[in-house]
């Protein structure tokens, strides 16, 4: 068998239970710690342009704490970038970002972003800065990774997953993400997949032989509620590496 998948952890949402009331607790520093003693291979953490749950202080915090890779989300503007260079994460993955949206609902535009995109990139390789692209499972925006410069393309699977949660047909969007991986992997990109991963989407995505990374967050934090971040966190392990095996 093959090198399973890693998994990365976003405690997003942990800073997003401490906001609501205006606390300093919970940490997402403490997640992020009890996630590495937990098993997680890698930290992600989105600092939003709103600060709408993590924080500065947050993800300079996180890199002094953690030693495990710290993957930093962020959307493609100056402010972020120069945050970037000055913490100095294992990778950034960019993302697109409007102010309205609940969540990340689809894969950066890079056809729109091209020229947006480029000098950001260039600074972030500069600084021996991994940069990941988050996408849609599209052979054109996978194509046009590779020319921006990109190590690493993360796919969206939200519409998959949603769709295996509401026990509709699958099939389609799953091929989609196969595809991608197959083709990214094909032109020298590293594949990761992210969004809206549950338990029972993961199956299915472990078996894509291409993927080497999974970025979980607001179900793993959602289900630790009920039966605590170290166990969901090896849950999730335990799943990919089961269905790995009948690869």
């Amino acid at each position: 068998m093959d090198e399973l998948p890693r998994l990365g952890v976003n405690i997003d949402h942990v800073a997003t239970l401490r906001n609501a009331r205006g606390e300093d607790y919970p940490s997402p520093v403490r997640a992020a710690i009890l996630c590495q003693e937990s098993g997680a291979d890698g930290i992600t953490a989105h600092l939003r342009e709103d600060r709408r749950h993590i924080r500065d202080s947050d993800i300079q915090e996180i890199k002094e704490q953690i030693s495990i890779p710290l993957n930093f989300e962020m959307a493609p503007t100056n402010e972020m970038l120069d945050i970037a260079v000055r913490t100095l994460p294992n990778a950034c993955c960019i993302v697109p970002e409007k102010r309205e949206e609940v969540t990340t609902e689809g894969g950066i535009d890079l056809r729109r972003s091209h020229n947006v995109l480029g000098p950001i990139i260039n600074e972030l390789k500069k600084n021996n800065i991994r940069v990941s692209l988050f996408v849609d499972a599209s052979n054109d925006q996978i194509e046009l990774s590779k020319e921006l410069g990109a190590d690493i393309v993360e796919i969206h699977s939200g519409e998959f997953c949603r769709k295996v949660h509401y026990k509709t047909d699958f099939q389609n969007e799953l091929n989609k993400i196969k595809e991608s991986a197959s083709f990214a992997n094909s032109i020298g990109l590293e594949t990761h997949i992210g969004h809206g991963i549950t338990f029972e989407s993961i199956i299915e995505l472990s078996r894509i032989e291409e993927v080497k990374e999974f970025n979980i967050g607001h179900f793993i934090i959602a289900e630790s509620v009920f039966i605590g971040l170290s166990e969901a966190i090896n849950k999730f392990k335990n799943l990919v590496r089961d269905s790995r095996k009948v690869l």
